[in-house]
């Protein structure tokens, strides 16, 4: 069984919005903290959003105020709720645990953002 598997990226305009899911393992989901990074070409992979278990949330600066990301329990699904995205947001997107293990990373989901 892939131990995380995203999902939900594709092409939207400036200003458009997605919503990114990362469906988990259960004892994945239950036991981390979870977090979204992306990659953008030629650049290095970053954090963009955390999650504990006890629903706590942080962000980077870069999308605060435009991101969400939430959990389901019952799903052991993470989400990423992007709103007026730019295109500079254009980027594979990947989730692991907050403090990422290599074993996780998955193929991500590709977002590109242009008119």
């Amino acid at each position: 069984q892939v131990p995380l598997v995203e999902s939900g990226g594709g092409l939207v305009q400036p200003g458009g919005s997605l919503r990114l899911s990362c469906a988990a393992s259960r004892s994945i989901f239950r036991l981390y903290a979870m977090a979204w990074y992306r990659q953008a070409p030629g650049k290095q992979r970053e954090s963009v959003a955390a999650i504990t278990s006890g629903g706590s949330t942080k962000y980077a600066d870069s999308v605060k105020g435009r991101f969400t990301i939430s959990r389901d329990s019952a799903k052991n699904t993470v989400y990423l709720q992007m709103n007026s995205l730019k295109p500079e947001d254009t980027a594979i997107y990947y989730c692991n645990t907050e403090d990422p293990y290599e074993g996780y990373w998955g193929q991500g989901t590709p977002v590109t953002v242009s008119s």
